[in-house]
């Protein structure tokens, strides 16, 4: 999963924007002297109020700004023609004469590092494209819309279909315990790890399916690693049957596949050591300890031995499947792939699924409010399924599988991954994330697989302890 490294003057720049907001605050003056008694009623009501005073609509006399900015990451001939219909189409038809203008701002991290310093001003994009964890990192400044406030508006919301319409993992992606179960966003497309597999050399090594245990992986890993494919490009690499990257992604999805999960949203707290992440870890471990598996050395240098035929499996992201089957076709001889489930412990799959949302910063109720039609009408049924067919991510309606029978039927492998969706588990979606993938996740991935007798067990104990730090001095910057 790419996503680009939060610098540490996060934190600083987040203080800074809190204790500024907090010295604008002026007290009261005391009162000068107490009252020395009691008021004294001398009549009761002659008569009860009839009626329940009726409930304010905030937004009832709310007029939607006319022209609001979209900040997005979004690059590709395909990708930019979508966006720029899109924009256009939403600008010609609502009623309310707001105009979007979409502003490709950089990649996430671009992104991430001139919001920082304009959080809370004028100059902020109203809709803004992001990370759960990097919008997450804005909240601790108090700076982005909760979208709950008008999701269920009679007027302006989605409605009960319209919600129940997104698959459920991601619809919940957005929605972060540690901040009172505020909605920070709202999901137009999305990514899952896969594994993918080359099927002819299953063939070769005796097997008619792929693998759905993880003993069944290691069996066929392991086999593969002396059994070379026939199909391998000459003068490729020696076989091996999977390739490890360090990536948090490939950390979550193992642990996920064995019963875990990376945190607790009862507690608010890291679990990397939980009982699952232990037994996941040991697993990979015996992987490279027995000569089946083998770090990337290189970017995509699994997606290359892929194609080369000298890699039976592969884990790594859906929006992988044009590379991969570039790949094949380009070196040797082509051959039948697929993808398939992370092998799992569990009665059911579990998925990692993952990718930016889009999220409203806080302006002017105006601003806001054309910021959330604009949002509404990017993630409605049928506009998404235009933007995932243009973009090659999975859409977030469950109701667009009967809009993408062609796409189904020229591309089996994104049909199997999508209908793995129903599956989806994701990534924690808090504060400093960043800092825990970067600092504390992949470096301890690499101390379990570079020792066979490193303590998997010690070392994920460490990790977890130095991840709830981290989350715990991020999320000291609230005041």
């Amino acid at each position: 999963m790419r996503r680009t490294s939060v610098l540490f003057v996060a934190v600083i720049l987040i203080a800074s924007l809190v204790l500024g907001a907090c010295a604008k605050a002026t007290e009261a003056p005391a009162p000068t002297e107490a009252p020395t008694e009691a008021p004294v009623v001398t009549e009761a009501p002659t008569e009860a109020p009839t009626e329940a005073p009726t409930e304010v609509d905030p937004w009832a006399d709310v007029v939607p700004a006319k022209e609001i900015v979209w900040w997005h990451q979004h690059t590709g001939e395909a990708r930019e023609a979508a966006i720029a219909k899109i924009v256009s189409d939403f600008n010609a038809t609502n009623e309310y004469g707001i105009t979007v203008t979409a502003e490709y701002a950089g990649s996430y991290g671009d992104i991430f590092n001139k919001m920082l310093p304009i959080l809370n001003t004028a100059d902020v994009p109203d809709v803004v494209v992001g990370y759960q964890n990097q919008v997450a990192t804005y909240q601790l400044a108090d700076a982005m819309f909760d979208m709950n406030e008008l999701i269920d508006h009679p007027k302006y919301g989605l409605t009960k279909e319209e919600q129940e319409d997104f698959f459920p993992g991601f619809f919940a992606q957005d929605v972060l315990s540690l901040f009172g179960n505020q909605r920070l966003g709202l999901a137009p497309n999305r990514s899952m790890e896969v594994m993918y597999y080359n099927m002819d050399w299953l063939t070769e090594l005796g097997y008619d399916a792929p693998p759905t245990t993880p003993e069944q992986f290691k069996e066929m890993a392991c086999k593969a690693s002396v059994t070379p494919f026939s199909g391998a490009t000459e003068g490729a690499a020696s076989p091996t049957g999977y390739e490890l990257s360090i990536d948090t992604s490939r950390f979550a999805s193992w642990t996920f596949a064995f019963g875990g999960d990376m945190f607790d949203y009862t507690t608010n707290q890291f679990t990397l050591n939980s009982d699952a992440a232990v037994q996941a870890w040991t697993f990979i471990q015996s992987l490279f300890a027995d000569g089946c598996a083998r770090l990337v050395t290189e970017n995509y240098g699994d997606q290359s031995d892929f194609g080369n035929g000298t890699l039976l499996f592969s884990v790594g992201s859906s929006s992988g499947l044009p590379f991969y089957g570039d790949a094949v076709e380009a070196d040797g001889t082509p051959f039948a792939w697929s993808v398939g489930a992370i092998p799992h412990t569990t009665a059911d799959p579990v998925q990692n699924v993952y990718g930016a949302s889009v999220s409203i910063t806080k302006s002017t109720p105006e601003r806001e409010l054309a910021a959330w039609l604009f949002v509404k009408y990017y993630t409605s049924a049928d506009v998404n399924a235009e933007w995932a067919k243009a973009s090659g991510y999975f859409p977030v309606k469950q109701s667009v599988a009967a809009k993408f029978q062609d796409v189904f039927a020229a591309d089996p492998a994104y049909k199997t991954a999508f209908d793995l969706l129903k599956f989806g588990k994701f990534e924690p979606p808090v504060p400093g994330y960043d800092f825990v993938r970067d600092n504390v996740i992949e470096p301890v991935m690499t101390n379990i697989v570079d020792d066979p007798t490193a303590d998997v067990k010690a070392l994920l104990d460490q990790a977890n302890l130095d991840a709830n730090a981290i989350l715990a001095e991020q999320m000291a910057q609230i005041k």
